[in-house]
């Protein structure tokens, strides 16, 4: 079929008439069809033998956008096919975003309800919303054209894909978390996952107004990043522990230097006087590679007053936990585990991979001595987050670390429409770190402790 007769057929395949009206104003090339998709490529490939792409690279959004929409209309004009308002406005929104953006994505990426795109080869595309996933129509037009799609993002930050390297973690220049994983590690073909992070990011009333936690514990949590408590933040993955250490840290004094090292950088800390640092992965020859150990290693020599890591997962967690011992106190960091033991227990096996022959006790003592709290964070069942956990670290008994729950979370039950009901709790212990948060002048009012006291 020619590029002529595949343009004409356009109103066939979208229903024509009364039914293109109906389309949403918001361009959507899965509710169009496959032809739509070839025609889009027909199109786009049209589109590039035509235009000089070092010039384009060069030129500002706005303007290389407007050059575009000319270009294209002109090339549907030349066709001679007759199309509605519409389907030409749809044509030109998804050239625009398949040369300047990440092609069928770019609606996920700009409707601020997605917090996760979970691309399952080029024709299942599901986005979480609320906690829930939901299947969308947005499809690639091939496995080669989504793997096209993944190294436009892993090139930016400097990083690559291929069957040699066929799994990498990388970023959006928002700071969205992606991993992507492709053939022959990946059976069915090329698998994306982003993980969005709010343009704006949160703050701790909005933790306070979605229920995560509550007004008084949030005002402990604020009073421990000033106190300068070392906090390991704990939880599954999706349960929330970078969004909560993105919060904590607007906590941090404005006058203090902070070091954060991550694996793919995404946080977000507002503060004026922040040094982001991120890892490198290994070069084609198999050389160049910057651990987060080496990071957290160098990150000693650039006086820092606070080291932020974005996850715990290696050999890094000695030296983490060394820093923490030798002055950098109020570091802050995340690991995963299910509760606040299984975070020790996690964090004594990293301890191990440091390749230092160390008893257990003295690999608890260090731990110990370096953490004052454990905040648990988890996603309940109807995807609410909340903090489910804080617990502080009191000393060693033995060669036992002992913990006291200071409050806890405890789900209820459930309501008719499938959402969780539960309370927050307090232990009725009151914390031995009330000293330290006094020292810096920050009290906490008695009564926040009485176990009597029962949040929504």
């Amino acid at each position: 079929m020619s590029l002529r007769e595949r343009l004409n057929s356009i109103h066939l395949v979208a229903g024509g008439g009364a039914a293109a009206a109906a389309v949403p104003a918001a361009p959507a090339a899965e509710s169009l069809g496959a032809g739509y998709q070839q025609l889009r490529t027909e199109l786009h490939r049209q589109l590039l033998d035509r235009i000089d792409l070092d010039v384009m690279g060069a030129m500002p959004a706005d303007r290389l956008r407007d050059e575009l929409r000319q270009l294209v209309e002109r090339l549907i004009s030349e066709t001679g096919v007759a199309l509605n308002a519409l389907e030409r406005k749809r044509l030109v929104l998804d050239i625009q975003h398949e040369i300047m953006g990440l092609g069928p994505l770019e609606p996920l990426l700009t409707d601020p309800s997605v917090s996760d795109i979970l691309v399952n080869t080029h024709s299942q595309v599901y986005v979480e919303r609320a906690g829930k996933l939901e299947l969308t129509g947005v499809r690639f037009d091939s496995d080669e054209h989504l793997i096209k799609i993944i190294d436009k993002i892993v090139s930016r930050v400097g990083r690559r894909i291929d069957e040699s390297s066929p799994m990498v973690d990388a970023r959006l220049p928002d700071g969205s978390r992606v991993n992507a994983i492709i053939p022959p590690l990946a059976i069915d073909g090329p698998v994306l996952s982003i993980r969005r992070f709010a343009t704006v990011p949160l703050k701790m009333d909005d933790l306070v107004r979605n229920k995560t936690i509550t007004a008084e514990i949030a005002e402990l949590l604020a009073g421990m990043v000033r106190a300068r408590l070392n906090v390991l933040i704990s939880g599954g993955t999706g349960s929330g522990k970078t969004t909560l250490l993105n919060v904590l840290s607007a906590c941090i004094p404005v006058t203090e230097r902070v070091v954060t090292i991550e694996d793919a950088a995404e946080l977000q800390l507002q503060q004026p006087h922040v040094v982001r640092l991120e890892t490198r992965p290994p070069n084609i020859e198999g050389r160049g590679e910057v651990t987060q150990r080496s990071l957290v290693r160098n990150s000693l020599r650039m006086r820092p007053d606070r080291i932020i890591v974005g996850e715990v997962r290696g050999a890094e967690t000695f030296d983490m936990l060394q820093a923490m011992n030798t002055g950098h106190e109020g570091s802050m960091a995340t690991v995963h585990a299910n509760t606040p033991r299984d975070a020790l227990s996690r964090l004594e096996n990293m301890l191990g991979m440091a390749g230092l022959a160390l008893p257990t006790k003295a690999m608890r003592q260090q731990i110990t001595s370096a953490l004052t709290v454990i905040v648990q964070v988890a996603r309940l069942a109807d995807g609410q987050r909340k903090v489910t956990n804080i617990a502080e670290i009191t000393g060693m008994e033995g060669e036992i670390v002992t913990m006291q729950d200071i409050f806890t979370y405890r789900q209820t039950g459930m309501d008719a429409n499938g959402a969780v009901r539960g309370r927050f709790h307090a232990s009725g212990v009151r914390p031995k770190f009330l000293d330290r948060l006094k020292a810096y002048g920050i009290r906490m009012p008695e009564e926040l402790f009485d176990p009597a006291r029962i949040s929504e």
